[in-house]
């Protein structure tokens, strides 16, 4: 059994991540922002701490007396004007993380990166998510990194937002061609294996790319969408990209539109791996992209 520090619990991934570790038998901690109290309603046994990743001392105080961090902690946007940056989530979050566990004593850390994060990326979300795994796999603690692809469940922005349209518009927008691949993954199986991680000594030092056992391209996932819900197939209508790069660059400053440039340049990329040293390692089974969604979109 370990007392868990958790960054990030009050989001998505770390409330089922939290659930994961509860039934593995750990004591968790979650490190929690004054004001996110709220999304951590209905998951008691579980110790709530208030401070900031980016607030180092806070992290020394709320790390003392665990013997393991998951650090969960990101943002898929950055908002400027509020200093919510790749740079300070990403970069200087994770340095602030790994200092204090190395200031309290903790030797075990867990990293959350993300699928296609390497040292040549052309999106700054990954090349400041390369940066936070250089200074894990640097910090000389005992680190696992997990680098999930699109991560989808209940509440999840992904899945939930295509089925809303499919569901609700005669016609469904598709940025360019839609062609590029996606290897979708389940949230529990993401939370699982970050749970399983913290007591299999040979994940140490070993970064596991994660990602559904098939891949499907935007357009699948729509009509993949549509089967399960009973609709008809999706009619789609592509907006093409050197357009949506002039409209996103005048407008993406705006909280209400939809993507970003850097959003752009990781569409046009696949996000796809070989999964399964990842499902081999924790013990798990991977699950079929139509079976989650039958699960999820269930009436």
């Amino acid at each position: 059994m370990h007392r868990v520090f958790v960054t990030g619990g009050t989001g998505f991934v770390g409330r089922a991540l939290i659930q994961a570790l509860r039934a593995e038998g750990h004591v968790v901690r979650c490190l929690v922002r004054r004001g996110s109290e709220p999304s951590l309603k209905g998951l008691e046994a579980i110790e709530r701490v208030e401070g900031d990743v980016l607030a180092r001392r806070t992290l020394n105080e709320a790390m003392s007396g665990c013997d393991a961090v998951i650090h969960l902690v990101g943002i898929i946007r950055e908002h400027p004007a509020t200093a919510v940056t790749f740079e300070r989530l990403h970069v200087d979050a994770t340095v602030n993380v790994l200092a204090a566990a190395t200031t309290t004593g903790v030797r075990r850390v867990v990293h959350m990166s993300a699928l296609g994060t390497r040292p040549n990326a052309r999106s700054r979300y990954h090349q400041t998510k390369w940066r936070a795994e250089e200074a894990v796999r640097s910090s000389g603690l005992d680190w696992t990194i997990l680098r999930p692809s699109i991560i989808y469940g209940p509440g999840d922005d992904f899945v939930t937002m295509l089925a809303r349209m499919v569901r609700r518009l005669p016609v469904v927008p598709v940025i360019g061609s839609g062609e590029a691949k996606l290897q979708p993954v389940p949230v529990s199986l993401v939370a699982g294996g970050f749970a399983r991680a913290l007591d299999q000594a040979r994940s140490i030092s070993q970064t596991y790319e994660i990602g559904g056992p098939d891949a499907y391209s935007l357009v699948e996932i729509l009509d993949l969408i549509a089967l399960v819900l009973k609709r008809r197939k999706v009619r789609k209508v592509h907006l093409p990209l050197p357009l949506m790069r002039r409209v996103t660059f005048v407008l993406q400053s705006l909280p209400f539109f939809p993507v970003t440039t850097d959003q752009l340049l990781m569409l046009e990329e696949d996000g796809t791996c070989d999964p399964m040293p990842f499902y081999r390692a924790f013990g798990l089974e991977p699950l079929s992209f139509k079976t989650g969604l039958e699960r999820m979109l269930a009436p």
